[in-house]
């Protein structure tokens, strides 16, 4: 644990003693929950409520904790309120979840919905807590195959249904936004793979080399290879180096529907870039 996470934790805590009875349980989430914090980083906080509370209540309990200069982010009028604010100098996000909300959005998970709150709450601690958190880690530990499944022919859909030569289109002078569209996308969908394929649900791109370290089924380099592909200058290499990484995480992915097509097109795309290459 860094040094920037053992304060960051206490002053965490100081948060969650003062919370009033009406929150039932505290999750530390974020940098701080895995021990990694440094000194750009955040605290990042759940707050599981016994009612739904409206954004103004939530505001006011962060007045009374010392939180300043208040602010909001994201959508708001839905059953998530979202409150920022600065305590002793340090960035605090908190999310205001009620108890029941809580429970339908690990149904949800588990069930398949995408959600970034799943690794969040996998890799939660508890603050003040009358047991959810426990026994939502314990659910989030079984990862369905089933979900694993539809998350990896979803990230397979788009890599085919057009002619392959379709790719050299991104290679057009003057057009570097679609190609970046398309680098990063992919990336992603590698991504997407990578973590259904190890039964993980799935982080922020964050201290992605970090992240992908543990996985035990993954290409060779992946972290390694994504930051090739994203920071080569030259448009053709990047889509070469951007293929054959596709075409390897393709090889670790169960046959489907939409990741067969994947690895005939991408294989045809991969020709047609290569050969794109020694013609330039």
């Amino acid at each position: 644990m860094t040094d920037r996470t053992r304060e960051l934790r206490e002053l965490a805590q100081r948060i969650a003693d003062a919370l009033p009875p009406v929150v039932d349980e505290v999750v530390l989430t974020g940098s701080v929950s895995r021990g990694v914090a440094d000194e750009v980083s955040d605290i990042e906080m759940l707050f599981v409520t016994t009612e739904q509370l409206e954004l103004a209540e939530c505001f006011e309990y962060a007045r009374r904790i010392g939180f300043e200069r208040l602010d909001t982010w994201g959508v708001q009028g839905t059953e998530t309120n979202r409150v920022f604010g600065y305590l002793d100098g340090a960035p605090v996000e908190t999310i205001w979840w009620s108890r029941e909300f809580a429970e339908a959005s690990v149904a949800a998970i588990l069930g398949g919905q995408p959600s970034g709150s799943a690794e969040a709450l996998a890799n939660g601690v508890a603050l003040r807590t009358v047991g959810l958190l426990e026994d939502w880690q314990a659910r989030l530990r079984d990862y369905p195959e089933e979900v694993a499944a539809a998350r990896i022919e979803d990230a397979a859909l788009p890599w085919g249904g057009f002619h392959a030569s379709g790719v050299l289109t991104l290679l057009r002078p003057g057009d570097r936004l679609q190609l970046v569209e398309w680098l990063l996308d992919a990336c992603l969908r590698v991504l997407q793979i990578v973590y259904a394929l190890n039964r993980v649900w799935p982080p922020t791109t964050k201290r992605l080399a970090d992240r992908v370290e543990e996985l035990a089924v993954k290409p060779e380099r992946l972290a390694e290879r994504i930051e090739e592909v994203l920071t080569e200058p030259d448009p053709t290499r990047a889509m070469v180096e951007l293929s054959e990484l596709q075409l390897d995480t393709l090889a670790l992915a169960p046959s489907g529907p939409n990741v067969d097509r994947a690895k005939r097109w991408v294989s045809e795309a991969l020709g047609e870039l290569r050969e794109a290459a020694r013609g330039a």
